[in-house]
């Protein structure tokens, strides 16, 4: 019988030098798509796919991650007092979640940090959420990789195709064949291939649903691309000893990792909330009127 899918683990140590000079002094995780961090909508999907525990591994100067989750009576008590009863709602919806936090003390990637998750996780399947990837899917992208966990009893990946001149960017899979449409059993992961050489274009898009054993190997792993343990080489290693399989979830994935994808964010986020997808649609015809103008000068 499978054990239940209970824990996640949340990477939330990177420095965030591509969003410089912002995240200088604010975590990356905390940066807001409209009005909420973007951290917050990788817990929320956690929580809707059924996790009970989370664990987000942090570095220094990650701080502000640890009080957004932690209650703030003062500023509960003036939204009492103010009768502003939606928002005090908004707050204590980040404060109800059983959240964990332990700190990677030195930067050495991706797999670094899920390794510190060890002693949380013990001897049961979790799943890994990286926080560069929010999806929006009707059923959560974290429950159908729980849900193929439930048919295989086995580790996961979550993966998606990318075009083809943007496979240097990700893990990539190559297949070895189908179950199903979406499930596939995976010959081996390639980090970040050269441009032209990625075996396929379906890439790790940023959800991982691991057996304990992955920690065997983390334990182990050399140190990969970059000059860090990469959670991928270790993988790699896991499934010549366990079945590894990759499923193609369900949902459009924004990548708020790099910045026009994070505008991008922002602005297809705004467009889908009633209270500002008008004023938003009419801001941008403004704004996109005065370019036109001044490119036609």
């Amino acid at each position: 019988m499978n054990k239940r899918v209970k824990k996640a683990v949340i990477p939330a140590a990177g420095l965030g030098t591509r969003f410089l000079p912002a995240t200088k002094a604010m975590p990356k995780e905390m940066l807001p798509i409209v009005d909420k961090p973007t951290i917050q909508y990788i817990i929320e999907e956690a929580v809707e796919s059924g996790i009970e525990d989370i664990l987000i591994v942090t570095g220094k100067g990650k701080r502000a991650i640890e009080d957004h989750f932690d209650s703030v009576p003062e500023l509960e008590q003036t939204l009492i007092e103010k009768g502003k009863s939606e928002f005090l709602k908004l707050v204590e919806e980040t404060t109800n979640i059983n959240i964990h936090f332990i700190r990677q003390s030195k930067p050495r990637g991706l797999g670094h940090a899920v390794l510190q998750a060890k002693a949380f996780v013990g001897n049961e399947p979790f799943v890994v959420m990286l926080g560069d990837d929010i999806v929006q899917a009707t059923v959560p992208c974290t429950r159908q990789l729980i849900s193929q966990y439930e048919i295989t009893n086995s580790s996961i990946i979550g993966v998606q195709p990318v075009l083809d001149e943007e496979t240097q960017r990700y893990g990539i899979v190559d297949l070895s064949s189908s179950v199903t449409e979406k499930l596939h059993k995976v010959k081996s992961f390639v980090e970040k291939p050269q441009l032209g050489s990625a075996p396929s274009n379906l890439a790790i898009l940023g959800r991982y649903l691991f057996t304990p054993e992955i920690f065997k190997y983390l334990e182990t792993q050399q140190v990969g691309t970059g000059g860090e343990i990469q959670l991928t080489d270790a993988i790699t290693r896991l499934n010549e000893m366990q079945r590894v399989f990759a499923y193609e979830f369900d949902g459009k994935r924004y990548d708020v990792g790099e910045k026009l994808g994070f505008i991008r964010t922002t602005l297809e986020f705004s467009l889908n909330r009633e209270d500002l997808k008008y004023d938003v649609m009419n801001m941008m015809e403004e704004i996109l009127k005065e370019h036109s103008k001044s490119v036609s000068m």
